[in-house]
């Protein structure tokens, strides 16, 4: 290399280190990526002590990587360079052909969680249902790259049955539909459809017959879920939502306020699946005076209920969804206060075996 041609190198090297600082003081921070789904660092306050113990550079090396111009781009960039390069895995998540799959690892609360169902059942007279949802990764297993390890859900599932609860197979159900969109495709999350199959499931180990399904109606067709965000893999097709359940009659009470089965503002945002109810709240109670039975039922949840809700609302006159991240109370408690007359625990495995609020399906 010429000594031109270095001049020139180190110039345009210049150039572009200038034009990202200079970009970086013109371009307004951001408080939140949608790409992402998630906030960003702002700029940390300067004191000489957090200076001195070093969590000053650390907050300042992560909101210069939160804050670089065109962040967005160049991460889907690098994404794409590294699928090139043959890789299909990125931050925990698997591209499998057009649609993402998280990868599960176990977690040292599985085996204590279930012992904490096994003591609910011992606590309360009212009927315990159990209902573990596994995850795209089981249900589609054969679509995983090949050598990949993934918690064996399967076997978790043989042990859950032991619990004394009622077993609601909702793995069968979904594997028997394993051919349909039973998940999305760039969520971690059921469809509707698959929470149809769920619901159905449960239906069946109460020895009833489920709603009919009904016609799709598609409210979106733009939905980029949780999968998208983490993984950074941004060139896939975006999913659609759908409802089975049009909600006419059906009122939802959170917080002191009322509303509907669905909140359609928030398919205006990113978090397109907070449609359904509203997200995530510590307490739902949805009724509907045109239901099949007179009876209540209490579903100890994660946000996989939140789809399913609008199929309950039609099978149950009133049903209490009980979030334990946000509800502190004890679920035999609280069961035996608002005389239900059931209790479906309703957890993905992905959540059931790391969630560190079951204790109080114990207390």
């Amino acid at each position: 290399m010429t000594k031109t041609s270095q001049r020139v190198t180190a110039v345009l090297f210049c150039v572009f280190l200038a034009g990202f600082g200079l970009l970086h003081i013109v371009l307004p921070d951001r408080t939140f990526s949608p790409v992402e789904n998630r906030n960003l660092r702002q700029l940390p306050a300067f004191t000489w002590s957090a200076l001195a113990d070093g969590s000053y550079t650390a907050a300042l090396e992560t909101y210069l990587a939160d804050q670089f111009p065109l962040r967005d781009g160049w991460m889907g960039l690098k994404t794409r360079y590294e699928y090139l390069l043959g890789k299909r895995e990125f931050h925990g998540v698997y591209l499998c052909g057009d649609r993402l799959i998280s990868r599960l690892e176990d977690d040292s609360r599985s085996e204590e969680n279930l012992a904490c169902v096994r003591a609910l059942t011992g606590k309360t007279d009212i009927p315990v249902y159990l209902g573990l949802i596994p995850t795209a990764a089981e249900i589609w297993r054969d679509r995983l790259p090949e050598g990949v390890d993934s918690f064996d859900q399967a076997a978790y599932l043989k042990r859950a049955r032991e619990t004394g609860a009622v077993w609601t197979d909702i793995a069968g159900a979904l594997a028997a539909h394993g051919d349909e969109a039973v998940f999305y495709r760039t969520d971690h999350h059921w469809t509707s459809l698959g929470a149809y199959y769920g619901y159905a499931a449960l239906m069946e180990a109460m020895g009833e017959e489920p709603v009919p399904l009904g016609t799709a109606r598609r409210v979106s067709e733009d939905f980029f879920g949780t999968l998208y965000s983490s993984s950074g893999v941004h060139w896939l097709q975006p999913d659609s939502i759908e409802r089975y359940v049009d909600g006419a009659g059906v009122t939802v009470v959170s917080d002191g306020e009322t509303h509907g089965l669905y909140v359609d503002s928030f398919l205006a945002e990113k978090d397109q699946y907070a449609s359904f109810m509203g997200g995530n709240a510590p307490l739902y109670i949805m009724r509907n005076e045109s239901a099949a039975a007179n009876r209540k039922l209490l579903v100890v949840r994660d946000s996989y209920s939140d789809s399913l809700a609008p199929f309950l609302s039609q099978s149950f006159s009133e049903v209490h969804l009980l979030d334990l991240r946000y509800y502190r109370t004890p679920v035999a408690q609280y069961a035996e206060e608002n005389d239900v007359d059931m209790i479906f625990v309703c957890y993905s495995v992905e959540n059931f075996i790391k969630d560190t609020d079951a204790a109080l399906l114990a207390q």
